[in-house]
């Protein structure tokens, strides 16, 4: 038999899948439901609903953003956007719902465990997109179809190049623990960003709680997002990053910032971002045709130019120039790992740093 020769989208794709491993488990594969396409009646009955409501973690530019051109594809429907760090968007969707309060049509979380939750308390609505059932590998869908993950990207270390020499930048997360460093780093908070909550699991599952410790005793400067640590290192109140995400200094590197990322030895922390529509959304036909477009090549390709981050549709290409996923090294992700620590991350890290 013929052997097919790797492309480079493969190879992009593996890596991801590698780090992905079993994001989104489950016991048994389920019937999903048939992929659905934008179409014209789809369209219709969403602009008869007029409106969206989209709770979301990503950064508000990029939101608005996203926002924009939704509207301007469809006009006659306003998209309004409700952001917030992860895990207080988790916090406010539990209150709402206990509420009886159902305001959100649709979802994105930097916290892929979320979906878990809200999938057990049968909160979410099946659909499926049709460039999901066809370009997503199946680990990063739900096999009930009933979210799929519309962005990736990485945690990393950085440093301002205006405060540290190449030569000296920490190489690792141990090379954080340097007394040099003491006073000097910046780092996002799990019980707010759900960046940070993923990639402190994976760093306290590869390191031990024992390195989060040493690293409490560096006098850290504690902000809520992870995308505050790159505007931070940007502006030199901090001169190392010790967590945050990689695309905000991707971003700001290329807008001339003082800022390099660096890619750990042990391995970079990787996230996904599903999305997921409310069985009870008030705006439903709208939330589907969000939910379509959200996942077609070209809004997948926008994420990828604009915010630098990673899709895993099967036809986005790699904006030139910036370093591929591929060619670094990644931390696992577990999804169902990350719920089952969340209470213990939260609590230990809050006592560990004084936060």
């Amino acid at each position: 038999m013929k052997r097919r020769k790797l492309s480079r989208r493969d190879i992009l794709q593996g890596s991801i899948a590698l780090a992905a491993g079993t994001v989104f488990a489950s016991p048994a594969r389920a019937q999903a439901p048939e992929p659905v396409a934008v179409t014209p009646a789809l369209v219709e009955a969403a602009k008869k609903e007029g409106k969206l409501i989209f709770y979301s973690s990503i950064d508000l530019p990029v939101g608005e953003k996203l926002g924009k051109a939704f509207e301007a594809a469809f006009p006659g429907i306003t998209i309004q956007i409700e952001r917030s760090g992860s895990e207080r968007l988790f916090q406010r969707i539990d209150q709402e719902f206990a509420s009886n309060i159902r305001a959100a049509d649709i979802i994105n979380s930097s916290d892929a465990s979320h979906f878990i939750s809200w999938k057990k308390n049968g909160w979410l609505m099946p659909f499926v997109p049709e460039d999901v059932a066809k370009h997503f590998p199946e680990n990063y869908r739900d096999p009930d179809g009933l979210f799929a993950t519309s962005r990736v990207w990485l945690s990393s270390i950085a440093y301002n190049t205006n405060l540290v020499k190449p030569e000296d930048a920490p190489k690792s997360f141990a090379d954080l623990l340097d007394p040099r460093w003491a006073g000097k780093m910046v780092k996002g908070h799990p019980a707010y960003s759900g960046t940070i909550m993923t990639a402190t699991f994976q760093m306290v599952r590869e390191l031990g709680w024992e390195y989060m410790e040493k690293l409490a005793k560096q006098r850290v400067m504690q902000v809520q997002s992870s995308t505050d640590p790159p505007k931070k290192l940007s502006l030199g109140e901090r001169a190392v990053m010790a967590d945050g995400n990689e695309y905000g200094i991707v971003l700001l590197k290329e807008a001339g910032q003082p800022v390099e990322p660096v890619y750990p030895t042990e391995g970079t922390p990787t996230i996904s971002g599903p999305t997921g529509i409310f069985k009870t959304a008030p705006h439903p036909n709208a939330a589907k045709l969000f939910q379509a477009w959200l996942h077609t090549r070209e809004t997948q390709q926008f994420f990828v130019d604009f915010t630098a981050q990673y899709s895993i549709h099967a036809q986005v290409q790699s904006k030139p120039g910036r370093r591929k996923i591929s060619d670094i090294k990644l931390m696992k992700e577990d999804a169902e790992g990350v719920e089952k620590m969340t209470e213990e991350i939260k609590t230990r890290y809050a006592r560990l740093f004084r936060v």
